[in-house]
């Protein structure tokens, strides 16, 4: 169904495409409260930061089956109604505000063991629901339209509303518990969580899936096929290999607001660093499918996360007594970075297309699953290697409700734990965008010969046709 109002060749109306973008602002809520608070919100718990890191990383294994697994019974379930994706995004958006509010609900009155008993559950429960928010979210890309400039038009714009919902839990969360609202955490978490499930119901109830054909599915796709599939998917193994290089070592959120009290004196200091890295990022986004009618969206995100690299390394060593100087060389390198958080997840698309082509398989579940998989995993694992080293540098536990609560108390950190703080926010990420950096070398996908492997995939061309019209032979 096209509007008159379209761009020529687009499926989408504009109505489903604000749909589809609001969803992505209460997604990445619901992410970021989880993904870069929850260290801190454990760690003002009165636990021990090593047993916080070990608890951690024990409960992702869970990741390590829950996101195949799901993505398998994503690619083999057919409901009835002929949809794909939106019967999962509906239950979805039911549980995420439920199982989030849970989970940063701990009650005071229970010993170091009852707490981590406690998170560990909650947070395989989340874990669970919030790969039902993403695999079939970002999988509807394919079934909403075929149009590869469409689609990368719809990730661009979905980085605008996702750096809106960033934007929205890195100024309201901090400004709620802070030293000047003071406002438990577990309250905090509770409005965001109802305000995100909110945005993310437009879609459910104005998104149309119309170039899902479940005919076309293969009925004997075994797990077997799955892992013939990745294999076969070599760009998707290492594209999210230098992604989870990125993410992983990107500990810089975890520790924000500790960084923001203890380095800069108020925690209130993240509001202004978190408006410095996500407004650039929203004009970025605006411009991005402009940029990408002229350039290879690989080739800027390679341009981009080597200017990351110098100026990452420019802030970790000059230091941040100097305020001034730091937050000119922080508004300098977010530009780049911006970009690359939105040109991040526009890979996963092209990857299930060239899946299909070299394997004749169909798995966008699967492919997009690895996406989920990769997110989650570094983001626990980021979580915990920045708890770990803070641990190494004889941090000072603390247990309070809120910054306005620590700040009463008083606790004071050593000079050591405040070195250790500022490697982890400053010097950890940079290691991981170099060891992006070398991975990247070895993709070599590109716009144009992914947009005909599409045409190929969905039968307008033939096999032999694409060969010809191919840069490389794949």
């Amino acid at each position: 169904m096209k509007t008159k109002s379209n761009p020529p060749g687009y499926m989408t109306t504009k109505g489903e495409r604000l749909s589809y973008w609001t969803y992505f602002v209460g997604q990445n809520i619901y992410y970021n409260i989880t993904a870069a608070f929850i260290s801190t919100y454990l760690a003002m718990q009165g636990i021990d930061l090593l047993k916080v890191g070990t608890v951690l990383l024990i409960v992702k294994i869970w990741d390590a089956v829950n996101d195949p697994i799901f993505g398998f019974i994503f690619d083999k379930v057919k409901f009835k109604n002929g949809q794909k994706c939106l019967p999962w995004l509906r239950i979805a958006v039911l549980l995420i505000p439920v199982v989030t509010i849970i989970l940063f609900s701990i009650p005071d009155w229970l010993d170091e063991t009852g707490k981590l008993v406690w998170f560990g559950l909650a947070y395989i429960a989340w874990d669970t629901v919030y790969t039902l928010t993403d695999v079939p979210a970002y999988s509807m890309l394919n079934t909403m339209t075929d149009n590869l400039q469409e689609r990368n038009m719809l990730l661009s714009m979905n980085r605008v509303f996702s750096g809106g919902g960033v934007l929205l839990y890195g100024v309201i969360l901090p400004w709620l518990i802070g030293e000047s609202v003071g406002m438990s955490a577990s309250w905090a978490v509770a409005i965001l969580a109802i305000f995100s499930a909110l945005t993310m119901v437009p879609l459910c109830l104005n998104c149309k899936e119309r170039n899902y054909k479940p005919e076309e599915e293969p009925d004997n796709f075994t797990p077997r096929e799955m892992f013939q599939y990745l294999r076969q998917n070599k760009y998707l193994l290492i594209y999210y290999l230098g992604y989870c290089a990125t993410d992983a070592l990107k500990t810089s959120n975890a520790v924000l607001l500790f960084a923001s009290f203890y380095l800069f004196g108020n925690s209130s200091f993240s509001i202004i660093l978190n408006v410095l890295n996500m407004v650039p990022g929203v004009f970025a986004a605006m411009a991005m499918p402009t940029l990408l009618k002229k350039f290879d969206k690989f080739q800027t995100l390679v341009f981009c996360n080597l200017i990351c690299i110098v100026m990452g390394l420019a802030i970790y060593f000059l230091g941040y007594q100097d305020t001034t100087t730091f937050l000119i060389l922080t508004c300098l390198r977010c530009v780049p970075m911006s970009v690359c958080g939105i040109l991040y997840f526009m890979f996963t698309p092209d990857c299930a297309e060239y899946g299909q082509y070299k394997s004749g398989i169909s798995a966008k579940g699967i492919t997009f699953a690895i996406q989920t998989f990769s997110v989650k995993i570094t983001g626990a694992i980021s979580s915990s290697l920045a708890l770990f080293l803070l641990g190494l540098f004889s941090w000072v536990t603390v247990e309070a409700e809120s910054f306005a609560e620590l700040q009463d108390l008083g606790i004071q950190q050593s000079a050591e734990a405040l070195n250790g703080l500022w490697i982890v926010y400053a010097l950890v990420p940079v290691i991981g965008m170099i060891l992006s950096a070398v991975c990247f070398l070895f993709y070599k996908l590109n716009d144009k010969d992914v947009q005909i492997m599409a045409k190929c995939n969905s039968g307008e061309i033939t096999r032999t046709e694409a060969e010809q019209l191919l840069s490389r032979k794949y």
